[in-house]
Protein backbone atom coordinates (compact mmCIF):
# COMPACT_ATOMS: atom_id res chain seq x y z
CA UNK A 1 0.00 0.00 0.00
CA UNK A 2 1.16 3.49 -0.67
CA UNK A 3 -0.29 4.61 2.68
CA UNK A 4 -0.55 2.25 5.67
CA UNK A 5 -3.40 4.24 7.24
CA UNK A 6 -5.51 3.74 4.09
CA UNK A 7 -4.50 0.08 4.10
CA UNK A 8 -5.68 -0.35 7.70
CA UNK A 9 -9.00 1.35 6.87
CA UNK A 10 -9.55 -1.01 3.93
CA UNK A 11 -8.23 -4.34 5.22
CA UNK A 12 -9.63 -3.98 8.72
CA UNK A 13 -12.62 -1.70 8.11
CA UNK A 14 -13.97 -3.07 4.82
CA UNK A 15 -12.59 -6.62 4.64
CA UNK A 16 -12.88 -7.23 8.40
CA UNK A 17 -9.43 -8.84 8.67
CA UNK A 18 -7.88 -9.05 12.14
CA UNK A 19 -4.35 -7.70 12.53
CA UNK A 20 -2.20 -10.14 14.50
CA UNK A 21 0.63 -7.65 14.87
CA UNK A 22 2.20 -4.54 13.38
CA UNK A 23 5.85 -3.83 12.75
CA UNK A 24 8.14 -1.38 11.00
CA UNK A 25 8.45 -1.50 7.21
CA UNK A 26 11.81 -0.24 5.92
CA UNK A 27 12.04 3.26 7.43
CA UNK A 28 8.33 3.53 8.33
CA UNK A 29 7.53 2.92 11.97
CA UNK A 30 4.35 0.83 12.29
CA UNK A 31 4.27 0.52 8.46
CA UNK A 32 3.37 -3.17 8.26
CA UNK A 33 0.49 -5.42 9.37
CA UNK A 34 0.17 -9.20 9.47
CA UNK A 35 -3.47 -10.25 9.12
CA UNK A 36 -5.12 -13.47 10.20
CA UNK A 37 -6.99 -15.52 7.66
CA UNK A 38 -8.19 -19.09 8.02
CA UNK A 39 -6.86 -19.49 11.56
CA UNK A 40 -3.28 -18.29 11.10
CA UNK A 41 -1.14 -15.48 9.74
CA UNK A 42 -1.79 -15.19 6.04
CA UNK A 43 -1.39 -11.70 4.63
CA UNK A 44 1.43 -9.21 5.11
CA UNK A 45 0.43 -5.66 4.12
CA UNK A 46 3.09 -2.97 4.18
CA UNK A 47 3.65 0.53 2.91
CA UNK A 48 5.62 0.55 -0.32
CA UNK A 49 6.34 2.88 -3.25
CA UNK A 50 5.60 -0.02 -5.62
CA UNK A 51 2.03 -0.57 -4.39
CA UNK A 52 -0.49 -1.27 -7.13
CA UNK A 53 2.10 -1.80 -9.87
CA UNK A 54 1.06 -5.32 -10.91
CA UNK A 55 -2.13 -6.38 -12.66
CA UNK A 56 -1.79 -9.93 -11.32
CA UNK A 57 -4.05 -11.26 -8.57
CA UNK A 58 -1.95 -11.00 -5.39
CA UNK A 59 -3.98 -13.30 -3.14
CA UNK A 60 -7.06 -15.50 -3.31
CA UNK A 61 -9.35 -16.56 -0.50
CA UNK A 62 -11.15 -19.89 -0.99
CA UNK A 63 -14.60 -19.88 0.60
CA UNK A 64 -17.55 -22.23 0.94
CA UNK A 65 -20.28 -19.70 0.08
CA UNK A 66 -19.07 -17.08 -2.40
CA UNK A 67 -22.50 -15.40 -2.60
CA UNK A 68 -22.56 -14.80 1.16
CA UNK A 69 -18.99 -13.42 1.23
CA UNK A 70 -19.56 -11.15 -1.79
CA UNK A 71 -22.77 -9.86 -0.18
CA UNK A 72 -20.96 -9.16 3.13
CA UNK A 73 -18.05 -7.40 1.45
CA UNK A 74 -20.35 -5.41 -0.84
CA UNK A 75 -22.32 -4.21 2.19
CA UNK A 76 -19.01 -3.05 3.71
CA UNK A 77 -18.27 -0.96 0.62
CA UNK A 78 -16.03 -3.34 -1.34
CA UNK A 79 -16.60 -2.99 -5.09
CA UNK A 80 -16.11 -6.06 -7.26
CA UNK A 81 -14.24 -5.73 -10.53
CA UNK A 82 -15.88 -6.44 -13.86
CA UNK A 83 -13.77 -7.27 -16.87
CA UNK A 84 -15.14 -6.64 -20.37
CA UNK A 85 -13.99 -9.99 -21.77
CA UNK A 86 -15.66 -12.01 -18.97
CA UNK A 87 -19.37 -12.50 -18.25
CA UNK A 88 -20.35 -11.65 -14.64
CA UNK A 89 -23.58 -12.08 -12.71
CA UNK A 90 -25.30 -9.14 -10.97
CA UNK A 91 -22.93 -9.43 -7.97
CA UNK A 92 -19.75 -9.48 -10.07
CA UNK A 93 -19.19 -13.23 -9.77
CA UNK A 94 -18.13 -15.24 -12.83
CA UNK A 95 -17.75 -18.88 -13.69
CA UNK A 96 -14.19 -20.14 -13.13
CA UNK A 97 -12.37 -22.12 -15.80
CA UNK A 98 -12.57 -25.78 -14.82
CA UNK A 99 -15.62 -25.23 -12.58
CA UNK A 100 -16.47 -23.13 -9.58
CA UNK A 101 -16.94 -19.37 -9.31
CA UNK A 102 -14.71 -16.36 -8.74
CA UNK A 103 -14.99 -12.63 -7.98
CA UNK A 104 -12.20 -10.04 -7.98
CA UNK A 105 -11.82 -6.79 -6.06
CA UNK A 106 -9.09 -4.21 -5.60
CA UNK A 107 -7.70 -2.35 -2.62
CA UNK A 108 -7.37 1.46 -2.75
CA UNK A 109 -4.02 1.19 -4.60
CA UNK A 110 -5.39 -1.13 -7.27
CA UNK A 111 -3.88 -4.37 -5.93
CA UNK A 112 -6.16 -7.20 -7.10
CA UNK A 113 -7.53 -9.97 -4.87
CA UNK A 114 -10.00 -12.80 -5.49
CA UNK A 115 -12.66 -14.80 -3.69
CA UNK A 116 -13.19 -18.32 -5.11
CA UNK A 117 -15.54 -21.22 -4.42
CA UNK A 118 -15.82 -24.67 -5.94
CA UNK A 119 -19.60 -24.31 -6.37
Amino acid sequence: MSDIARAVAFYEGKLGLVALWSAPSATIADGSRIYASGGGPALNVYQSVTAGKTSATLATWYVDDIDEIVDELSSSGVEFARYEQIEHDAKGITERAGGGRIAWFQDPDGNTFAIEADV
